[in-house]
């Protein structure tokens, strides 16, 4: 198995951002949108940078027929990533009180990104699924944003314990999207983003082309 570098390495963080001014857009006339509501976002989370958006689009045209990809979550204001962040980093840390500050924070970024470099905030990164033409959720696996702990690691997207039906279908859609350009989080199935800093570093992109930003402002 391959090195998993998780969001909160070093080599992430240094990755330099050449912001492309891309704006953010509403998804919800292109993509079939699942019926789970984040509050916390208030409406938020309907959004992508418009190139993520473009190769989504690409991704789903890619799909074997009768498929479609349910999206969950795109955007992420920063003060509410970083909320998600410290929050289970205190989960870990009341767990585990002889962890360090590091191992912790590793820890945590296996579910939830460090916000200063979080693909969400930037507008680059996605939380989604398969569905049937009728727009019925197929089986990844795991419930989506089911955290390491709680999956026993099927989170995981190259994940052993999951059925050969999840595996399949986490291969479906690992193949629409990897071929229009975007990367996965190897610890959540249903992560993929494309333009910010895991993105570049995983590509080998000279620099990420999103960086943060606040719904609103260009």
């Amino acid at each position: 198995m391959s090195e998993i570098i998780l969001m909160s390495d070093a080599r992430v963080a240094a990755v330099p951002v050449e912001e492309n001014g891309e704006p953010l857009v509403d998804v919800r006339d292109r993509l079939l949108l699942d019926d789970r509501k984040n509050e916390d976002s208030l409406g938020a989370e309907v959004h992508l940078r418009e190139g993520v958006l473009a190769r989504l689009t690409e991704a789903e045209a890619l799909l074997p027929g009768g498929l479609r990809l349910l999206f969950v979550e795109g955007y992420r204001p920063p003060a509410l990533q970083r909320r998600y962040f410290e929050s289970y980093s205190d989960e870990l840390r009341a767990a585990h009180p002889d962890w360090s500050a590091d191992r912790v924070r590793a820890a945590a970024s296996r579910y939830v990104s460090p916000p200063e470099i979080a693909p969400h905030s930037a507008g680059a990164a996605v939380d989604l699924t398969l569905a049937d033409a009728d727009g019925r959720e197929l089986d990844l696996g795991t419930a989506m944003n089911a955290n390491p702990e709680e999956s026993d690691g099927a989170c995981y997207t190259g994940a052993g314990n999951i059925t050969e039906e999840a595996k399949a279908n986490r291969a479906v859609l690992g193949e629409a999207l990897t071929a229009a350009g975007l990367v996965n989080y190897p610890t959540e199935w249903w992560h993929w983003s494309y333009g910010d800093r895991y993105w570049a570093l995983e590509t080998g992109a000279p620099a990420a082309l999103y960086g943060p930003k606040d719904l609103g402002v260009s």
